[in-house]
């Protein structure tokens, strides 16, 4: 096994790539990590890199998952490449890569993997130092003035919704450069529907993916499975998935593997899920994020949709926290969209309250207005008991909210 740190600077990618591609020739197994993650050498002693792999393993994606604990996801490289045809068969074939994501989660791994499929090296966004829309545009024009093969596209590039946003809101420059990919594809998080009609109404075409390391990244695009792939509902509307792109199990967990992956070949999700009339699949949200207050079940998924519905929120993350009377009650953090400072708000550099504590300054007005908003379209009984607003979302992962440092705010 070959354990291989990258930190998003190009230097990096560039010898991670390098590994990949013997890893997808047959060479020895890659185990990526980010040497700037406090959990680096736990996962790495996790992986026991010192034994021996299982066969038919090119990729060990670690993961820690919401539990903590560590577990190691088994990619061929036979599900990664069948990973990357399908996308460039959807998204309208082999063309350029950007890479924006880091490289050692499995979203920025498989674009080194179509970028390779595709017989051009991709040009590297360096996010060492964390996303910035002016680099991105430098990138952009990098990657549309690069020779050689593809060069007059399509291009394309895979990013998170906050970066997305970002992009979005930092003025033409930056819309201009999303504007000029094919496809944008969209994962490590929900694309809510207002950032969604952002994007459109900018020219930008955002494609929503859903997957996990376990599908060897995205594997339903827009609603629809990708080619090889199939969706079915399994108990309480759990989503299953099946096809080339699968993973084979866990690193040195044979009870894991049985638990998730059926002896004929599906993998059970964590996430429940329906179907719309045309067939779309509809991700309602995790199965322990089903929120059930009062005896009524209420989607996690579906009440941070109705917040980010508003035009002054910017993000949203809704828990369940214990209730004696309730069995649950539903909280919520948002963050707000900035506001230019008035005379009621603090000048950019003054103190405003809470900014010790890492809390947004409380618009007591917003609050009122989002909980008429959530129960006009879920109900009374989705409205969120708790609301809190903090300036960015806690995350773990590129684009992941960490749902456990989401509750904690509320335990003061």
């Amino acid at each position: 096994m070959q354990v291989v740190f990258t930190d998003g600077s190009p230097a990096s990618v560039a010898a991670l790539d390098e590994a990949l591609c013997s890893a997808l020739d047959g060479g020895e197994t890659l185990l990526p990590l980010d040497p700037r993650s406090p959990r680096a050498e736990s996962l790495r002693e996790a992986m026991a890199p010192g034994e021996p792999v299982e066969p038919d393993t090119a990729v060990i994606i670690p993961t820690s998952g919401s539990t903590g604990e560590a577990k190691g996801v088994l990619l061929s490289a036979s599900a990664l490449l069948a990973s990357a045809r399908a996308t460039h068969a959807r998204l309208g074939g082999p063309g350029r890569w950007l890479l924006a994501t880091p490289a050692n989660y499995v979203g920025g791994l498989q674009v080194l993997t179509r970028a390779q499929l595709a017989g051009c090296p991709p040009t590297t966004l360096d996010i060492a130092g964390g996303f910035r829309p002016d680099a991105f545009v430098a990138a952009t024009d990098e990657l549309l003035g690069a020779p050689g093969p593809h060069s007059e596209g399509p291009y394309y590039t895979a990013l998170v919704p906050t970066q997305l946003a970002r992009l979005l809101a930092a003025g033409p420059d930056a819309v201009h450069a999303a504007a000029a990919y094919d496809a944008i594809v969209l994962g490590g998080a929900r694309l809510d529907d207002e950032l969604a009609r952002r994007a459109a109404d900018a020219g930008v075409r955002a494609v929503s993916s859903y997957g996990m390391s376990e599908t060897a990244s995205g594997c339903v695009y827009d609603g629809f499975p990708l080619e090889g792939v199939s969706v079915r509902l399994g108990d309480g509307d759990r989503i299953e998935l099946s096809g080339a792109t699968l993973s084979h199990g866990y690193r040195m967990r044979p009870d894991l593997t049985a638990h998730a992956f059926t002896a004929d070949g599906w993998l059970r999700t964590s996430d429940v899920g329906s179907f719309h009339d045309d067939g779309a699949l509809v991700v309602l949200g995790r199965v322990d994020d089903m929120l059930n207050t009062g005896g009524v079940k209420v989607p996690a998924a579906g009440v941070e949709a109705a917040l980010t519905a508003h035009p002054e929120v910017r993000a949203a993350c809704v828990v369940a926290l214990p209730d004696p009377e309730w069995g649950q009650r539903i909280a919520a953090v948002i963050v707000p969209e900035p506001r230019e400072p008035g005379p009621a708000q603090p000048a950019a550099g003054d103190e405003a309250p809470g900014d010790r504590t890492g809390r947004a300054q409380p618009r007591d007005d917003l609050d009122e207005q989002l909980r008429a908003l959530v129960r006009e379209r879920l109900g009374r009984a989705a409205v969120p008991k708790l609301l809190r607003q903090l300036p960015e979302l806690p995350l773990i992962g590129p684009g992941k909210v960490d749902r456990a440092a989401v509750r904690a705010v509320f335990d003061d």
